[in-house]
C-alpha cells in the first residue's frame, strides 16, 4: 500500500499522462501540417500547396498539399492570408505579372532580359485569355507559367482589372519572397538591364503607381457604371486615375487581394463604354484610399499620350525604334501625383524616378529592339544615361 505522502503524488502523474501524450500527437501534426495563410515553402501557381516535412527517421520527404483555388473569391481570400512581410533575412524577389489576350510578340527579347539572372531573383506569371490560340505557343522562361485561374478579359468592362487581381494573388500564394509585382503589358519592353531594373525595385520601400486628381474626364469615370453607383464607398472626390501599369510591394498587394469594399463598385457593367476604364481607375484609387504616403504616384512605365488613337497611346513603329528613341525615353521624367507625393518625404520637384520600361511598341519591332539589346536597351551606361 502506497503511503500516505506518496498516494496524491501517483494521482497526479496519473492524471498528467493523457494531457502529455495528447501534446506530443499535437506537436508532431503541426510540424507538419502548418495552417494555409502561414509558412508558404513552396506553392506553384499551376499545382498545389506543399510544405516539406521530414520525419524522425529522416525517410523521404512527405508533401501535404491544397489546391490552389480556380475561382476568384476563394482565390483572393487565400492570398489576403499571407504573410505581407518578407522573412528576415530572405533574398527579395521581382514577381513580373504579364497580362496578354494574345502572344508574346516581345517574347524573345524578354528572354534576353532574364537571361543570366539567378532565377532566385525573379518569378514569370502570365494571365492569359484560355479561350483564344497562341501561335506560337508560351515557351522559354514563360513555358507552363500561365495561371490556372485566367479568364477572358476585354476593354470597357472589370475583366482586365479583374485579371489584374488574380496575377496578384498566384503571385502572392506563389512565393513568400516576392517583394515587388509589376504588371507587364504584352507591347511593353524592356528599357534597362535586369540588374538596374532589379535593384531599383527591390531598394524601393515604396510602391510605383501613379495617382492622378482632377483630370479632365474624372468625372465621366467615375459615374461609367452610373451616376450613383460609386457611392457611398467612393466620392468624386476621393476617385483617381491612373496607368494600369504599376509596381506594387507586398504588403500593397495583399492590401488588393484583401479588398472587397472598393472592388464591389469597379466590378460593375458600364453604362458608357466610352468613359469605362476601370483598369486605369481602381488601383489608384485604392492605394490613395488605403495608403497615399506608401505609394510613389506614378508608373515606371513610359507612354506617349500626345498621341491619343481610340483610347491607345502612341504606337512605336519600326523604322521610329532607334538607339536615339531609348535613350530619350530613359531621360524622360514620370508624372507625378496632382498630391505632389501624396504626404511622402520627397517633393515631386525633387524626384527623377527611372523608367524602366516602355509601350507601346508595335509586334513588328522586335528585330530592331533585339539588334540594340545587347548594346543600347540591356546597357546601363549608353548614351550616359
Amino acid at each position: 500500500m502506497l503511503s500516505p505522502t506518496l498516494f496524491p503524488l501517483f494521482c497526479a502523474l496519473f492524471l498528467c499522462l493523457p494531457v502529455a501524450v495528447i501534446f506530443t500527437v499535437q506537436r508532431e501534426l503541426t510540424g507538419v501540417i502548418s495552417p494555409p495563410e502561414f509558412g508558404f515553402r513552396s506553392l506553384s501557381v499551376f499545382s498545389l500547396y506543399s510544405r516539406n516535412v521530414p520525419d524522425a527517421s529522416s525517410s523521404p520527404v512527405v508533401r501535404i498539399r491544397q489546391p490552389i483555388p480556380k475561382e476568384d473569391e476563394p482565390l483572393l481570400r487565400l492570398a489576403s492570408r499571407v504573410n505581407p512581410n518578407l522573412p528576415p533575412g530572405s533574398t527579395r524577389k521581382l514577381a513580373f505579372m504579364y497580362l496578354t489576350t494574345s502572344p508574346l510578340p516581345f517574347a524573345p527579347l524578354w528572354e534576353k532580359f532574364f537571361n543570366g539572372s539567378s532565377k532566385n531573383l525573379y518569378n514569370v506569371y502570365v494571365h492569359a485569355d484560355p479561350t483564344r490560340e497562341y501561335d506560337p505557343p508560351f515557351s522559354g522562361v514563360f513555358l507552363n507559367r500561365v495561371i490556372h485561374s485566367s479568364k477572358p478579359s476585354m476593354r470597357h468592362t472589370p475583366t482586365l482589372t479583374a485579371a489584374a487581381r488574380r496575377l496578384v494573388a498566384h503571385a502572392l500564394l506563389d512565393d513568400p519572397l516576392n517583394y515587388m509585382f509589376a504588371v507587364i503589358s504584352p507591347s511593353c519592353v524592356p528599357i534597362r538591364s535586369f540588374d538596374f531594373t532589379y535593384k531599383t525595385l527591390v531598394s524601393s520601400r515604396k510602391s510605383f503607381i501613379e495617382i492622378l486628381k482632377d483630370e479632365p474626364w474624372q468625372f465621366d469615370r467615375w459615374t461609367a457604371t452610373g451616376s450613383q453607383a460609386m457611392l457611398p464607398e467612393v466620392k468624386l472626390e476621393e476617385f483617381r486615375i491612373g496607368s494600369q501599369f504599376w509596381v506594387l510591394k507586398r504588403r500593397h498587394a495583399r492590401v488588393v487581394a484583401r479588398d472587397r469594399r472598393i472592388w464591389v463598385k469597379f466590378n460593375k457593367t458600364c453604362v458608357r463604354e466610352d468613359s469605362c476604364y476601370p483598369e486605369e481607375s481602381y488601383f489608384s484609387t485604392l492605394l490613395n484610399m488605403r495608403d497615399p504616403r506608401g505609394c510613389v504616384p506614378a508608373t515606371l512605365t513610359h507612354v506617349d499620350w500626345t498621341v491619343n488613337d481610340g483610347g491607345h497611346p502612341r504606337m512605336y513603329e519600326p523604322e521610329e525604334v532607334l538607339p536615339e528613341l531609348i535613350l530619350r525615353l530613359r531621360k524622360t521624367r514620370p508624372r507625378y501625383g496632382e498630391d505632389g507625393i501624396n504626404g511622402s518625404e520627397w517633393s515631386a520637384v525633387e524626384r527623377m524616378d527611372p523608367f524602366l520600361f516602355a509601350r507601346k511598341f508595335s509586334p513588328e519591332a522586335l528585330e530592331p529592339l533585339l539588334g540594340m539589346a545587347r548594346t543600347v536597351l540591356f546597357n546601363d551606361s549608353a548614351g550616359g544615361v
